[in-house]
């Protein structure tokens, strides 16, 4: 076994190989870009090198720099992970003949299926079933176009050395052949720098079932199957093991075809096999096609080990360091079932788009394994993917595995960026889904239903003000303030695009009224926990003026500074003042400097929050009256502008 290994990847799947390796008592080496310097994974390892700029052109693409950051450390192998070179031979062929192993297949093996013409015409001699249609070099419109004819439509263009739904396109009549033929060669070229395209057959309602093999270079085993057909955009959602609906039948057919696959290239380590299932009438051994092989671990295969027992890294590590398969056929068993949801930071009501931001606060419920590579306090970088984790439940049954995947997300708290969280527990709870109706269209049919914004509540509301005003803790703010008759005041928070007035009577440090709307909501601590109408209050996060309110997936409210909005609008526009007794923890005006509305020149701390006082008109500073650290009271003047000339 090796004594040290480097792991030429980042993020979630960085972590996940080095958890197993430490287990071996292998040391793990990370590399690091200019954007992960202060990484999970690079926290992690024993030992972390630096290998360039953000861009992973500039970093995690640099086969040269990570072999050499392996050599410099005494490592003795390199884990790909996947993505970035883990599928790219030339890299494999310069790790071996630096002298260190390569902890996957052989370069040989990749080649083999890295196009998937090729690949499909090698299956084909192996036995192993291909989706009905045009795999050839001529790329002449014409003759594609005669193709699409015979094959008989509907019939899908996909890019040779597509992924990803990049390169493809659905043609429904043959009037549409020729600008989806376009404008799939125009997309697969600038993606891939490879123009050329495949016909196939499009099966109308597809199921995506993929078989996980495992070889020693010279035999295979395969380790069941996973259904991946909840997709949106050809991008997995949400995977699980085994595939609804599976007889033995087609499991041992498509078994034996995914090893024959594997095998046919002498397949060594975790790789998959992909199907492309007819599911119009249930699953059956003649509706099946091979689609693609992934030649490295896949983003799903935590589902895969729930259900077998098997660590796919230590299967991995095993074999490269020489041992020959871990087990026979015959002796892997399924045990119950497995789902797992993929959680990014992205926007999805903007179409899911990618987003950014420091994760505030990040939690995960006991009864889920998640297997992530970011914490609390970290950034979602604009440069990779912004996957967070990916959440992972198994049970005896479908039905369990489900329910306990539900509870999960319900119970996953994520602050400090939108995500995808409320999405996938529409899914999780979809009625179909559950009843087993799995398709590759299924998430398209019911797009709108699936990514209704979650409302808050008035009790969610009257939280977050209660949050906002840091009244949640073990000491009340201005209590001295409640002397014979309660304090009352008014907290406005912005949910969505709708601004939400919350009248509050604080009775005590234990004790709060709180108006919202025509609701009022009765909040009391009791035995130490907060109780909103006699239920448990849920969790919360206050990041600045940024609160949110774990129920519903997370729930985001903007706290409205009174003070900034006062010291921005009528009154001496000249005179910047306190609107009440605080600490002075920032000055930013300068005597002389031009400012113009809405700059901020002070921060003011008062009931325990931060305030900005912005400028209310264009002006230039006369003269600043106060520093930072200065106590000052309710109407102090702070920063004077000059007046304005008649």
């Amino acid at each position: 076994m090796f004594e040290r290994i480097l792991i030429a990847n980042r993020g979630e799947i960085a972590c996940r190989v080095m958890r197993t390796a430490r287990s071996l008592g292998i040391e793990v080496v990370a590399v690091y870009s200019d954007a992960d310097r202060g990484a999970a994974h690079v926290a992690l390892a024993d030992r972390a090198v630096w290998i360039g700029g953000a861009a992973p052109a500039e970093s995690y693409l640099r086969g040269e720099a990570i072999i050499a950051a392996a050599l410099e450390t005494g490592a003795e192998a390199i884990h790909p992970g996947y993505g970035f070179l883990s599928e790219n031979p030339d890299f494999v062929e310069a790790v071996e003949a630096a002298g260190l192993a390569f902890i996957g297949p052989s370069a040989s093996a990749i080649r083999a299926m890295g196009l998937k013409d090729a690949a499909k015409v090698l299956m084909e001699k192996a036995g192993v079933p291909v989706v009905p249609g045009y795999h050839g070099a001529n790329q002449d419109p014409e003759h594609l176009a005669g193709a699409a004819e015979a094959i008989g439509y509907p019939v899908l263009i996909k890019a040779v050395a597509g992924g990803g739904g990049k390169g493809m396109r659905l043609v429904e009549r043959p009037e549409q052949f020729s600008e989806a033929l376009e404008s799939a060669q125009g997309e697969a070229r600038t993606a891939f720098g490879n123009a050329a395209v495949l016909i196939e057959k499009y099966i109308q309602k597809p199921r995506h079932i993929e078989v996980q093999v495992f070889g020693d270079g010279r035999k295979a085993v395969h380790l069941f199957e996973r259904d991946c057909s909840l997709q949106r955009r050809h991008q997995k959602v949400i995977e699980e093991a085994p595939a609804p609906g599976m007889t033995p039948e087609v499991r041992a057919a498509m078994g034996q075809a995914a090893v024959r696959a594997a095998e046919a290239i002498g397949y060594a380590g975790a790789g998959t096999v992909e199907f492309i299932v007819d599911g119009s009438d249930g699953l059956r051994t003649d509706r099946f096609w091979f689609m693609e092989m992934n030649t490295r671990l896949q983003v799903e295969h935590p589902v895969t080990e729930a259900i077998t027992g098997v660590d796919l890294v230590e299967w991995q590590l095993r074999v490269a360091a020489g041992e020959g398969l871990p087990a026979r056929q015959e002796d892997l068993t399924i045990n119950g079932h497995a789902f797992e949801a993929r959680l990014y930071a992205e926007d999805v009501p903007k179409g899911f788009l990618p987003a950014t931001g420091r994760l505030s606060h990040l939690a995960f419920p006991g009864m889920a394994r998640a297997d992530s590579g970011v914490r609390a306090g970290d950034e979602i970088s604009p440069w990779y993917d912004p996957m967070i984790a990916k959440v992972i439940t198994h049970g005896p049954t479908r039905a369990v595995a489900l329910r306990r995947l539900a509870a999960a997300l319900e119970g996953t708290e994520v602050a400090g960026t939108v995500t995808n969280l409320g999405f996938l527990g529409a899914l999780a709870r979809h009625a179909g889904f559950a009843a087993g109706e799995v398709d590759t269209g299924l998430i398209a049919r019911d797009i709108e239903a699936l990514v209704v914004a979650p409302v808050a509540g008035p009790r969610e509301v009257a939280l977050a003000a209660l949050a906002g005003l840091d009244l949640l803790g073990d000491t009340l703010p201005d209590a001295g303030f409640v002397l014979w008759s309660p304090l009352e005041r008014e907290v406005r928070l912005i949910h969505g695009n709708e601004e939400i007035a919350v009248r509050l009577v604080t009775l005590g440090a234990d004790a709060h009224d709180l108006r919202v709307g025509d609701a009022v909501v009765v909040a009391r601590r009791v035995d130490g926990r907060w109780r909103l109408d006699g239920q448990p209050a849920p969790g919360v996060a206050v990041d600045g003026n940024l609160i949110t309110v774990f129920a519903r997936y997370g729930l985001s409210f903007d706290l409205v500074d009174p003070l900034a909005r006062e010291g921005a609008a009528g009154g001496d526009a000249t005179l910047i003042e306190a609107p009440m007794p605080g600490l002075v923890k920032a000055v930013y005006a300068t005597p002389g400097q031009a400012v113009v509305k809405g700059d901020r020149l002070a921060v003011l701390e008062a009931m325990k929050m931060e305030h900005s006082l912005l400028a209310a008109r264009d002006g230039v500073v006369a003269e600043v009256l106060v520093s930072a650290g200065d106590q000052v009271s309710a109407g102090a003047a702070l920063v004077r502008l000059e007046e304005e000339s008649a």
